[in-house]
């Protein structure tokens, strides 16, 4: 898959993994990129950073079904077809579990599981438009191993794995391709309060991910 032309939706693109993936997009000839994010002053700055690039800016928390269907609805008024959904956005919060608040176990599963399940469902009929077309879910090794005071956050990155496998083989008549990443620990913002812990840098994890989708690797 070559991404030069592609037009691509990435949720959480305005830091961490997801900037990091939105530079390597533009440096392969993405001009057409979608982007649902909540900081709205960072959703402007990637715009006058990249000129150049055609932004659709979508201003909201995944969390929320109105932010998912509009994006949607958005890139079919302006676009008419999507060739890249690029799942990224998640958030953590570690613990034992009955510490966890029931408002962090909610904001996880919603945020890192049921907004991939429906952004994609939404999507779906944009990528079928698509001559290429490709879908990136970035999971976690935490969704590889069970670890103690994760397991909110493992289940639900292991639930995203399942997820890409079985919409891998629903979707494959419609030659659309599906890829799913598995990043260690990584350097952002999300990860600040483990920062005595050796760490990889977003730039390769975001490197390492879309070379995945561009070879269509599982």
């Amino acid at each position: 898959m070559e991404f030069e032309g592609k037009k691509v939706l990435i949720t959480g693109g305005t830091r961490g993994i997801g900037r990091c993936m939105v530079d390597e997009l533009v440096r392969n000839g993405v001009k057409h990129i979608a982007i649902i994010a909540r900081d709205k002053k960072s959703l402007k700055a990637l715009s006058k950073h990249y000129e150049e690039v055609k932004f659709i800016r979508i201003p909201g928390d995944v969390a929320d079904i109105d932010v998912l269907r509009e994006a949607a609805a958005r890139i079919e008024d302006k676009w008419g077809a999507l060739d890249i959904l690029i799942n990224n956005a998640g958030i953590i919060s570690a613990g034992p579990l009955e510490d966890i608040s029931d408002e962090e176990l909610y904001d996880q599963v919603a945020v890192n599981l049921t907004a991939i399940l429906l952004l994609t469902k939404y999507c779906i009929p944009l990528l079928k438009c698509s001559k290429e077309a490709g879908i990136l879910n970035v999971s976690s090794g935490l969704g590889l191993l069970g670890m103690p005071f994760y397991a909110v956050y493992g289940s639900t990155k292991a639930a995203i794995r399942q997820f890409s496998d079985s919409i891998r083989r629903e979707l494959a008549p419609e030659n659309i391709t599906v890829t799913c990443v598995y990043p260690t620990a990584t350097d952002t913002d999300m990860m600040q309060k483990f920062k005595d812990r050796e760490m990889d840098s977003p730039e390769m994890v975001a490197k390492r991910s879309l070379e995945g989708l561009k070879n269509k690797e599982l």
